[in-house]
């Protein structure tokens, strides 16, 4: 197994255009062009730790409660700047924090306002997490992740590689950090021919599977015929 890391560039082009457009059209989509930084004194990337929790993203709802002054309680969506609009208090930007992380700055913001605030914030409507398969497979798109899902299973999951395929470079990719995508190359025809799943990863929410074509998928559907200049005798 192969892992490198490359820029958001790459990112933008797999999951925004090759990646979302097979979610929409329910077929393959094009092959993915990975670019590289030129740029000199690049430094290397920082890998951020995986959290487990749900982070919460645009369009997320939670419900705020009060215990003991119900008539602060609210509902509020994360707008598209990542801010939510609340009562009394500025906005405040959740974009990317947990349900405690959030609970903990507004018992301090409404702490201004009231004495010791007792706070509950519950995630009422959110994305559900997802993985994206893309490529040569029999049904690419966007699917929902339930529980913990493999490589191989997600492949499954979007009906299989075809007879296009190049199972042997199976591409993860993983986003890292603000700056950076991990890119893992997993041989999966290796994994089945000697039974061990050992390399077979676990998805992480948002993560991408791409699998290319194979060398013999990419020649022309049409040759000349080459006569060598050989004629036929009348």
């Amino acid at each position: 197994m192969k892992s490198s890391c490359i820029r958001p560039l790459a990112l933008s082009v797999l999951f925004a255009i090759g990646a979302v457009s097979a979610a929409a059209a329910g077929g393959p989509a094009a092959e993915p062009m990975i670019a590289s930084d030129g740029a000199q004194g690049v430094t290397e990337p920082v890998l951020q730790p995986h959290n487990p929790r749900y982070q919460l993203r645009i369009g997320d709802t939670i419900d705020i409660s009060f215990r003991i002054t119900p008539e602060y309680n609210q509902t509020v969506t994360v707008q598209p700047d990542g801010f939510i609009s609340l009562r009394d208090i500025a906005d405040v930007n959740v974009a990317g924090k947990t349900v405690p992380e959030i609970t903990e700055i507004l018992i301090k913001k409404y702490g201004q306002l009231l004495h010791e605030p007792s706070i509950t914030v519950v995630l009422k409507d959110f994305e559900r997490p997802y993985f994206i398969a893309n490529g040569e497979l029999g049904h690419p798109g966007k699917y929902e992740l339930r529980g913990s899902t493999t490589v191989m299973e997600a492949i499954g999951i979007a009906g299989g590689i075809n007879e296009r395929s190049k199972h042997t470079q199976v591409l993860l990719f993983r986003k890292v950090s603000d700056q950076w995508v991990e890119v893992k190359q997993l041989n999966m025809k290796a994994m089945i021919d000697s039974m061990d799943l050992s390399e077979d990863l676990n998805l992480r929410p948002g993560d991408m599977i791409y699998v290319p074509k194979n060398t013999m998928s990419k020649i022309k559907p049409w040759i000349p015929i080459p006569t060598f200049g050989v004629r036929a005798n009348p």
